[in-house]
């Protein structure tokens, strides 16, 4: 996750790895729910989520139920951004558009610990 300001500029990014491998979209899902937790945890409001996942955006903002594991999951994040987010929304943005957190991602693999980045990494 890689948080930016309104200019678009480097604030905060954070890393995760976790186990067991899932589903390439409940992973997803997983990721937006950590993200929305933490950023709730930290007293952060007024947040556009912007995700390289088409299916989760679409989910999101759906008002469609869905009764399986990932629906849960995408359940839990909507309550998420109802209870604790206003003015906030979920985007997409193509991979290619969102460079910065598919790196941070790719880096995970190597050193799977919880990072919590506050100074602009060499991949930005």
């Amino acid at each position: 996750m890689c948080l930016r300001d309104e200019d678009d500029a480097f604030v905060l990014a954070r890393t995760e790895w976790f186990a067991p491998l899932c589903d390439i979209d409940v992973g997803e899902a997983v990721g937006l729910h950590t993200s929305l937790d933490w950023l709730s945890n930290q007293r952060f409001d007024n947040v556009d989520f912007v995700l390289d996942c088409k299916r989760v955006v679409d989910c999101i903002n759906s008002s469609l139920d869905d009764s399986s594991e990932f629906g849960c999951i995408i359940t839990a994040c909507k309550q998420l951004l109802v209870d604790r987010f206003h003015n906030s929304h979920v985007e997409f943005s193509r991979r290619q558009a969102n460079r910065v957190a598919h790196e941070l991602a790719q880096a995970t693999l190597s050193n799977p610990s919880r990072h919590v980045i506050d100074d602009v990494p060499t991949c930005i």
